[in-house]
C-alpha cells in the first residue's frame, strides 16, 4: 500500500470531517469503524491513500483510552503511513476526566516513540481560529473566544472555561507545551522550522501552531510534511492539519486536485435522529419544522432509564411509522438547544438511578441507534441524517456499518457518506453523520435534496 496518513477520529462526526478534507483535497480515503488489516484494504480498497478509524474517544474516561486505544494505534502503526493523526475537535472538546488528549497524547507518544507532537487546531475553512495560543470559533456572524462561546462555555460535558489552548490542555498532561504565534508564521519557512527546532531542544514536547488563514494553513502543512522520517509523525489535531496537508501536496503536484463531485439528487423521504443540544441544530430543527416536517421529541429521561426505555422506544417507533407512512419527513429529537430543560432533567434521572451523568451520551446514543435502526429496517428508507457526535457513534455501531465513503459534500465537515454494512439491507445507505454546530439552518433539506 502506498498510504500517506492514518487517523483516529475521537468522535463520529470529527472523523468524517476529516475523510471529506481529504478526499475533496484529492486523497482517496476510507473511514473504518474498527481498524482494518492490510489484506482487507488491499482486497476492498486498492487504490486508498489514507485509512481512518472513527472512534468515541471524546466520551471517554482516561481509564477507557488507556484500555481501548492501543491496540488500535498500534494496527494503524503497522499499515506503515508516515503521518498518524489523533483527530479532535477544532473546539477543542475535552477535560482531565472526559475526552483526555493528554492521555491520548501520552499513549501515541509510547507507541510512535514521537520526539514532539506538533499540533494544529485552527482550521480557517470552519472558522475556527487560534490567535496566540488562544482558541477562537464563529457563530453566524460573531466570532468568539471559546470561553464566552454560546455553546462550548455551556457544554454538558467540557465545558471550555479556558481558551489559552497551552493552559486547558495543561491540566491533562504534564508534557511541556510550546507555541508558534502568528508573528512568528509571517517570516519565511526558514525561519519557521528554525523556530520549530529551537523549541524542540529546549525540550518543549507539543508544539501548538496559531493559525487565523490560510496562508498559516500553507505554511504549516509545509512543515508538517517535511518533518516525516524514518519513524511516523504523531499529531494532535483538528482536520485542519488536512487542509495543510492536502493543501501542500496539490502545491507540490504530490496529488492533483480532483473534480467536484456530482450531485446525488433527491428522495422521497429522510429520516433524521438528532441528540445534538447545539444551538445550531436548533435552528436547524426549526427549519426543519416549518418547513414540512414531523418533529417527535425523544424522552431522554426515560430512555436513560433501563425500567422505561424498552416501552418509550416502542411508542416512539410506533408514532415515528405512522408518520412516514402518510408520506412525510421525520424529525426525532432530543433536545432544542442548550438550554433545553430536558437535558437537566435527564442528567437527574441518572443521578437519581445511581448512574454516572457522564455516560448520559452513550445510554441515549444507544436508544437513538436502536429507534433509527429498527424505522430504516421496517421502511426501507435508503436515506437518513443523524446529528450529535455520540448519537452518530452509536447509531452506526447499531447499523453495523464497518466502513463509510463520501457521496457529496453537503456542509463543510458534515457531507453525504454511502455506509459499508455488515448488514445487506444497511450496505449502500446514504448516511450524513454531522456534528451539531455545523452546517446552514437548511442542512437537513439540503440532505433531502441531495444537492447543497
Amino acid at each position: 500500500m502506498n498510504l500517506l496518513l492514518t487517523y483516529y477520529g475521537d468522535d463520529f462526526t470529527g472523523s468524517t470531517d476529516v475523510m471529506e478534507a481529504l478526499v475533496l483535497g484529492g486523497v482517496p480515503t476510507v473511514l473504518f469503524l474498527n481498524a482494518p488489516d492490510e489484506a482487507f484494504i488491499r482486497e476492498h480498497f486498492p487504490d486508498v491513500r489514507a485509512i481512518g478509524v472513527a472512534g468515541v474517544s471524546r466520551s471517554m474516561s482516561p481509564d477507557q483510552m488507556e484500555a481501548d486505544l492501543p491496540p488500535i494505534f498500534t494496527a494503524l502503526q503497522q499499515l506503515g503511513a508516515p503521518l498518524f493523526h489523533y483527530k479532535i475537535c477544532s473546539t477543542f472538546d475535552s477535560s482531565p476526566s472526559v475526552g483526555n488528549m493528554g492521555t491520548a497524547a501520552e499513549i501515541g507518544w509510547r507507541i510512535f516513540q514521537a520526539q514532539v507532537i506538533p499540533m494544529m487546531v485552527g482550521a480557517p475553512l470552519l472558522k475556527r481560529y487560534v490567535a496566540f495560543g488562544n482558541l477562537f470559533a464563529t457563530v453566524g456572524d460573531t466570532t468568539y473566544r471559546l470561553d464566552r462561546h454560546p455553546t462550548m462555555s455551556k457544554h454538558p460535558m467540557t465545558p471550555m472555561d479556558e481558551s489559552d489552548l497551552r493552559l486547558h490542555l495543561g491540566k491533562q498532561t504534564g508534557r511541556k507545551i510550546g507555541l508558534i504565534d502568528a508573528l512568528q508564521l509571517a517570516q519565511s519557512d526558514e525561519a519557521i522550522a528554525a523556530r520549530y527546532q529551537t523549541l524542540m531542544d529546549k525540550g518543549f514536547e507539543i508544539i501548538l501552531f496559531d493559525t487565523l488563514d490560510q496562508t498559516h494553513v500553507e505554511k504549516i502543512g509545509r512543515l508538517m510534511w517535511a518533518q516525516r522520517g524514518d519513524r511516523p509523525i504523531f499529531s494532535v489535531s483538528s482536520s485542519g492539519l488536512e487542509y495543510a496537508l492536502t493543501a501542500h501536496w496539490q502545491q507540490t503536484g504530490f496529488v492533483q486536485k480532483p473534480p467536484p463531485l456530482p450531485a446525488v439528487g433527491s428522495v422521497e423521504q429522510l429520516l433524521v435522529v438528532s441528540g445534538s443540544a447545539a444551538p445550531g441544530t436548533a435552528g436547524q430543527i426549526q427549519w426543519a419544522i416549518e418547513n414540512g416536517f414531523e418533529a417527535v421529541r425523544l424522552d431522554g429521561v426515560k430512555l436513560v432509564d433501563p425500567v422505561l426505555a424498552d416501552a418509550e422506544r416502542g411508542r416512539i417507533i410506533e408514532e415515528a411509522l405512522a408518520s412516514l407512512g402518510q408520506g412525510r419527513n421525520l424529525l426525532l429529537y432530543s433536545a432544542l438547544g442548550p438550554d433545553d430543560l430536558a437535558i437537566a432533567a435527564t442528567n437527574q434521572r441518572l443521578d437519581k438511578l445511581g448512574l454516572d451523568s457522564r455516560t448520559v451520551g452513550q445510554k441515549l446514543g444507544t436508544q437513538q441507534g436502536l429507534i433509527l435502526r429498527e424505522l430504516l429496517e421496517r421502511t426501507g428508507l435508503k436515506r437518513a441524517c443523524v446529528t450529535g457526535g455520540d448519537t452518530c457513534g452509536h447509531a452506526a455501531h447499531q447499523l453495523g456499518i464497518y466502513a463509510l465513503e463520501i457521496l457529496m459534500p453537503i456542509a463543510p465537515g458534515a457531507p453525504l457518506c454511502r455506509a459499508r454494512s455488515l448488514n445487506p439491507q444497511f450496505d449502500g445507505l446514504q448516511i450524513s453523520l454531522k456534528a451539531g454546530q455545523v452546517g446552514k439552518p437548511d442542512y437537513f433539506g439540503s440532505v433531502l435534496r441531495g444537492a447543497i
